[in-house]
């Protein structure tokens, strides 16, 4: 088994891990590469959510796949937007999101304004083979964007590890450092090799 699907149609996501695996000699592929099929992201949870891309996809094209879901979750909103991060307002709109997510917490006190970033990957074999991995960045939301870098919610979330910063703010090796992505990332990395060669 020498390729690994990554279940996204993302260049940038891609080429992440292609540069991550390229020493475990694995071919890296994505959605794009394949002819478009639906995935149903029904899911109540993140793993949930990611569970059901790999099932799907691993069904659709009888390869490894490894899938992620991640998202935003404030403790003032009751988890709001959570899983529906992505579409809080409208279909992968980051203004409109932001906007939705300032209004939603109008009012609301900096102490209470605590949030978090979630990920969780889920690699699954057509054997039924899983690992998986999750990773969080705990900070609170702003009440005003900032920062040029980053994207989603980066410019209203401050991590607790920079605090004063925005995640938009800091630096691609710093955001690495800390993000939920990076976390879940490292997590997997460690596992990848048994899971890869059993």
């Amino acid at each position: 088994m020498a390729t690994l699907v990554i279940a996204t149609n993302n260049a940038g996501k891609a080429r992440e891990y292609r540069e991550m695996l390229a020493p475990f000699g694995v071919t890296v592929k994505t959605l794009a590469d394949f002819p478009r099929f639906a995935i149903d992201e029904c899911g109540t949870s993140f793993e949930e959510n990611a569970l059901i891309k790999a099932r799907t996809a691993v069904a659709k094209l009888d390869l490894p796949v490894l899938a992620d879901d991640s998202g935003l979750v404030v403790d003032a909103l009751n988890g709001a937007p959570g899983v529906h991060s992505a579409r809080y307002a409208g279909d992968h709109d980051d203004a409109a999101n932001n906007a939705k997510l300032l209004r939603e917490l109008t009012g609301v006190p900096a102490a209470q304004r605590t949030a978090h970033f979630h990920t969780t990957i889920v690699a699954l074999k057509p054997d039924g083979a899983k690992l998986e991995t999750s990773g969080r960045v705990e900070g609170q939301i702003l009440t005003q964007p900032r920062g040029q870098n980053g994207f989603g919610y980066d410019p209203l979330f401050m991590p607790k590890e920079f605090s004063g910063r925005s995640m938009a703010e800091l630096t691609p090796a710093e955001k690495n450092q800390i993000s939920h992505r990076g976390r879940a990332l490292r997590a997997f990395m460690e596992q990848f090799a048994g899971w890869w060669q059993a």
